[in-house]
């Protein structure tokens, strides 16, 4: 029988209507508690800490909230903990996160697993037309970022020259103080937690380890998207120090307004001025689409803001097959130039038509004075 996960707001003890911050504050607490550096041994601990990390990673993502509060598990499948594997979070990075480094000397992490860190993320703002938001497209972008040097090959020095033992922490990227009863440990300040220093920085990153470079990349763009997705390609932001894994890169979209139409989520409202004939005898009317012309039949007797559906022209949900629909609004344009003959059949037909100004129904005060007449 397969296993049901269970809610995620359950699992971080919060409500459906909760603020980030309670969010986040409640996973931190959750994390503490149940971090297997706190539970060695304890499989259930373990379980607990994933299942938290899993919860916190898809609450605390405005897109992937969003989705998981409509669709529930299956609107973040393969989403929820993307990215986040919480066997690589110790308790220093946890602590680190939500501000509480400092306070336990660097988190308190050990040995040699604070040296690997993680790249920072890098943000892309790319710039698309309507069409492109709406069929999808494979740009290819090009991203300024930092990437290992090939004359160190990421080393930092000169080829055959090596690195040496750092003199200050002996090696252990961290440096431990005595506070009365209590050991606080801290990074080391002159290797930076690596463990070792450069005896002959190299001559083209000068010890950096990377140099500045732009690189190519495809990014494929799902039909639908909307103005202000962001798409994630893992792995492209800058690269880690220390043996750390590459951040990743946010692409950020602006999509172009259209100049007829004007969507609403998968749909697209349009407005269409029709003249008196056509209103009041009926026509036919072509509409544009995205794709072909789409004639649409008017009806006789069609009054102004009346509107009408074209079924299936609209935009397709980002990864789902099915389109929304063209929503036209008609709108009656009366002319402001008249020929003389235009005029004379016009008052002719005035002449054969009711008015229709007055009020249809009596006013109170005709009723009352019916009623005692």
């Amino acid at each position: 029988m397969p296993v049901t996960k269970r809610d995620y707001y359950e699992v971080l003890g919060v409500s459906r209507d909760t603020d980030d911050g309670s969010i986040k504050t409640a996973y931190r607490k959750l994390a503490l508690q149940y971090h297997p550096d706190r539970n060695p041994g304890d499989r259930a601990a373990e379980e607990r800490f994933k299942e938290a990390a899993e919860a916190y990673s898809v609450l605390s993502d405005g897109q992937k909230r969003a989705a998981y509060d409509r669709y529930g598990h299956q609107g973040v499948q393969g989403a929820g903990g993307q990215g986040f594997d919480p066997n690589d979070m110790d308790l220093g990075d946890i602590l680190n996160q939500f501000g509480f480094g400092d306070l336990f000397g660097g988190g308190g992490r050990r040995g040699g697993r604070s040296r690997a860190q993680r790249g920072d993320d890098v943000r892309y703002d790319l710039e698309i037309t309507f069409e492109d938001a709406a069929f999808g497209m494979s740009p290819e972008i090009q991203v300024p970022r930092r990437e290992a040097c090939q004359r160190c090959e990421g080393k930092g020095a000169e080829p055959g020259s090596g690195v040496t033992s750092c003199p200050a922490c002996h090696g252990r990227g961290e440096q431990i103080f005595q506070q009365g009863f209590f050991s606080v440990r801290r990074t080391c300040s002159q290797c930076g937690g690596a463990g070792q220093v450069i005896r002959n920085p190299c001559k083209e990153c000068r010890g950096e380890g990377t140099r500045n470079v732009t690189r190519k990349l495809k990014v494929n763009i799902p039909a639908g998207v909307a103005d202000g997705n962001r798409l994630c390609l893992r792995g492209e932001g800058q690269p880690g120090s220390h043996g750390g894994a590459n951040g990743d890169l946010y692409v950020f979209l602006r999509v172009q307004e259209h100049a007829f139409f004007e969507r609403h989520e998968n749909d697209l409202h349009c407005v269409v001025p029709i003249n008196f004939a056509q209103a009041a005898l009926g026509a036919e009317i072509e509409i544009p689409t995205l794709g072909e012309p789409h004639k649409l039949r008017i009806p006789e007797g069609t009054q102004s803001g009346a509107q009408f559906r074209i079924r299936h022209k609209g935009v397709a949900g980002v990864n789902s097959s099915s389109r929304g629909d063209i929503v036209v609004h008609v709108q009656l344009k009366t002319p402001t130039k008249l020929t003389r003959e235009q005029k004379r059949m016009l008052e002719e037909l005035a002449d054969t038509l009711p008015v229709d100004n007055e009020p249809h129904e009596k006013s109170l005060f005709a009723k009352v004075k019916d009623m005692f007449s």
